[in-house]
């Protein structure tokens, strides 16, 4: 390489690294409290426990009265019955994604949602405490997720618990779809909210705040694997420096960072180019074909495609098998109407119509799914598995994780299609779903950042403490290349500031 093309990469690292090292500054010390402290959300387990049992004696009108309150009852998506504040509503999801909330008692729509009833839904939320309204808020640090988006604006709740847990309520149908305690949003300070620089984020949908991060992450990655090259440049593999050491350094930092840098700077690498990755520029890791059909897999929608029973007797059903059902959801698998029950800890139940009443039972048959496995694909379906433990794709990560709230249920069924992007997709027969699908452009995604950022193969996450002990050290190592880095950046500009040109 000619002296000119090496100085322009000295030169590239010099000075993209004075940022790159900042921010890999904040990335390591939040990557680390990420580990245990996940950013705000309300999984499922928790939004289950605090609702009421359904009482098949003191519930409900059947949900073809909750449907003729819809504005177009053939067009509902989605059908779910559980207690808010306390009583037993029908929330309807429309066909543009709205609600429509049904008072399950008297078949009539509830009252729109004021202060008074967030109120009363985050005492349900959480019995026996003190709660204060602290107003309203279309988007606030703790609630860009995409998911809140039907239910904005949302109140906000104070809660005089131990915790002193923050509470968001949708103003669309009273229920609590945000927990915060007071410790998490301390944590996520230094953690997931300092991670993904939420502090430059507008709202769930924004291009500007995307592409910052691209950017960022593209010039930290630029900056590692510059700084590797220069290192590996300047490191004497054979013989040494007069001053008898490997490295051409004498100052404190500028000696550490060229040694830090050699140890631990393919990890660096690894995490700012995945960081990169994680960001999906372009959509570089979209799915590059059709995608699975949903709608031909259900065959229907609960709007008009109904269960032969009634409400009351699929709460009965569940009580006949000790299941203590908190909510329904009406759905449909290949035409045919079922409805789903969860209890207080998301364990599930679906209810089927026979010939002798409704049945409760605790998941599909796997033949019922492959029955209905072709709907999905044009292209023929090539193989199937019944899988009872996680693969490399379909695994569970835990409550602090970004994908703690998905759920990952097994056994599952895998299958694997001819389709131009050779998709596999994982059927849950618990619930009746399509619980992931990933084809070859995301499976590559899934490397370029699960993989190489969160170390999060299923045997990876088997480790539990030794995995962790080892993403901290890591870290620490990295801390020490960004720290030291940060020092001789900071130097270097004031140097500048004194007069000195880019070049020197």
């Amino acid at each position: 390489m000619s002296a000119h093309a090496k100085r322009l990469l000295y030169l590239v690292h010099r000075w993209t690294g004075i940022g790159g090292c900042i921010l890999m500054l904040l990335w390591t010390v939040s990557g680390v409290v990420m580990l245990y402290v996940g950013y705000p959300r309300l999984l499922a387990h928790e939004r289950l426990a605090p609702l009421p049992v359904l009482d098949a004696a003191d519930c409900c009108v059947p949900v073809e009265a909750a449907l003729a309150q819809a504005r177009a009852p053939q067009t509902v998506r989605g059908i779910r019955l559980s207690g808010i504040a306390g009583a037993a509503q029908y929330r309807l999801e429309e066909a543009d994604g709205r609600f429509t909330v049904v008072d399950a008692r008297t078949g009539q729509l509830a009252p729109t949602v004021n202060e008074a009833a967030a109120l009363a839904g985050a005492r349900a939320f959480l019995p026996g405490v003190a709660a204060h309204a602290q107003g309203t808020t279309q988007d606030d640090r703790w609630t860009h997720g995409r998911q809140l988006d039907a239910h904005r604006p949302m109140f906000i709740v104070q809660m005089d618990d131990a915790q002193r847990t923050r509470l968001y309520v949708s103003s669309t149908t009273g229920e609590v779809v945000m927990d915060a305690p007071q410790a998490q949003r301390r944590w996520n300070s230094v953690g997931a909210w300092l991670h993904w620089l939420y502090m430059f984020r507008e709202g769930s949908r924004d291009p500007v705040w995307t592409w910052t991060l691209v950017a960022l992450s593209a010039a930290a990655t630029v900056s590692a694997v510059t700084g590797a090259v220069v290192g590996i440049w300047r490191w004497r593999f054979c013989g040494r420096y007069k001053s008898g050491a490997k490295t051409p350094y004498r100052d404190f930092n500028m000696r550490w960072h060229h040694v830090a840098g050699l140890v631990f700077g393919l990890v660096l690498i690894a995490w700012t180019f995945s960081g990169l990755a994680s960001m999906n520029p372009a959509g570089v890791f979209d799915p590059k074909g059709a995608r699975p059909d949903l709608a031909a897999w259900r065959g229907g929608v609960p709007g008009d495609t109904r269960v032969e029973f009634t409400t009351g007797q699929a709460l009965t059903a569940l009580r006949d098998t000790g299941f203590a059902g908190r909510e329904l959801e009406w759905k449909v698998l290949g035409g045919e109407a079922f409805v789903l029950a969860r209890d207080g800890e998301d364990r599930t139940r679906v209810i089927e119509a026979t010939p002798a009443g409704p049945l409760a039972r605790e998941r599909w048959d796997d033949a019922a799914l492959l029955a209905v496995a072709p709907r999905l694909f044009t292209d023929r379906l090539l193989a199937h598995q019944v899988l009872d433990g996680y693969d490399a794709f379909y695994y569970r990560r835990g409550e602090a994780s970004m994908y703690g709230g998905a759920e990952r249920r097994l056994p599952v069924l895998a299958l694997d299609f001819a389709d131009v992007g050779g998709t596999r997709v994982y059927a849950d027969p618990h619930t009746g779903e399509v619980a992931l699908s990933v084809d070859r452009s995301q499976r590559v995604g899934r490397w370029m950042f699960n993989l190489l950022h969160s170390w999060d193969m299923p045997g990876m996450l088997k480790a539990g403490l030794a995995r962790e002990l080892v993403l901290i050290v890591l870290s620490i190592g990295v801390l020490a290349v960004a720290m030291t880095g940060t020092v001789i950046g900071l130097a270097r500009l004031r140097r500048v500031t004194a007069g000195r040109g880019l070049g020197s």
